[in-house]
């Protein structure tokens, strides 16, 4: 898997995390976890793009 097949691929997961929560009840109980869900779920994305944009190691790290 290349540099931007991945990219899209976890673009993708991102937006079906999004989907998913949107269909859960909007219960008290239910609102912090959809929350977490949608934060966790597309903080792989924007840290892959973090870790690609790296112009040094220093940077990567």
């Amino acid at each position: 898997m290349d540099k931007k097949q991945l990219q899209e691929r976890l673009k993708r997961f991102a937006i079906a995390i999004v989907h998913f929560a949107e269909i859960l009840p909007d219960t008290l109980g239910l609102r912090t976890v959809k929350n977490q869900i949608v934060r966790s779920g597309s903080s792989s994305a924007a840290n892959y793009r973090a870790a690609c944009r790296a112009k040094s190691d220093k940077d990567y790290i």
